[in-house]
């Protein structure tokens, strides 16, 4: 008797463990489906984090920050210097490197550079960086994340800029495609794509009333006492 109940106890825990779990699926399943992007997010913000850390690298094991691709075709850094803001500003160097270049949505990663810090060996005092990163308070006004409107020493302004395109609007395919805008109010999408030296980088959002209108690029930095003193730790300093 003892027994068949502990036959019947045990089949009954399979069985409710057996409904937790399908239960557990169809909720990963409906959260997936009502989440479609999340996946891609999460690759392109790894694309980022990988591109960044690779970006300091190349310093550590070069001295400087690589220029950028020579073409969206061509991954390897321009052999060419880019003696100002404008063409020191492109597309990342996936193959020199060793990374790729693509966030979740299959566009390339841009990838802006200060020249003093991509066309000769970095010092110890370095000349001061150039890229500046913006953000909207809640009124919609711009207002400095990193540097100011003026870089100087002091000013926390960083070498180097790195972001995607997001997934609408704007960007360059992984096969070298520029990609078509669907909106005219994405303003600071479209500032970030023309940018040198200031760059947006704010809450996502697809209201074209905002300040800025639809925005849904992901972007990050390097700061300069990072980069300074990974050299240092590593003598890269020259």
């Amino acid at each position: 008797m003892n027994r068949r109940r502990r036959q019947r106890g045990a089949a009954l825990l399979i069985l409710v463990t057996l409904a937790g779990l399908g239960a557990a699926t169809l909720l990963m399943g409906t959260f997936g489906r009502a989440n479609p992007d999340a996946a891609r997010e999460r690759r392109t913000l790894r694309a980022l984090a990988q591109a960044k850390e690779a970006l300091i690298g190349h310093a550590l094991a070069h001295g400087r920050l690589p220029r950028p691709a020579a073409s969206a075709i061509d991954g390897r850094e321009n052999p060419l210097p880019c003696n100002d803001e404008q063409s020191c500003t492109g597309l990342l160097p996936g193959v020199t490197l060793g990374v790729d270049p693509v966030d979740g949505w299959g566009k390339l990663l841009r990838y802006s550079v200060t020249p003093g810090f991509a066309n000769a060996a970095i010092q110890g005092g370095a000349p001061a960086p150039s890229k500046t990163v913006l953000d909207r308070d809640s009124r919609g006004m711009p207002y400095y994340v990193a540097g100011e409107a003026a870089c100087g020493p002091d000013s926390q302004c960083v070498p180097a800029v790195l972001f995607s395109s997001g997934k609408n609007n704007l960007g360059t395919s992984v096969e070298g495609i520029l990609q078509a805008n669907s909106s005219g109010s994405n303003t600071d999408e479209m500032h970030n794509q023309r940018a040198g030296r200031h760059f947006m980088r704010r809450a996502a959002s697809g209201d074209p009333r905002l300040p800025g209108g639809e925005f849904d690029d992901m972007l990050t930095w390097i700061p300069l006492p990072v980069l300074l003193d990974r050299m240092r730790a590593a003598r890269a300093l020259r």
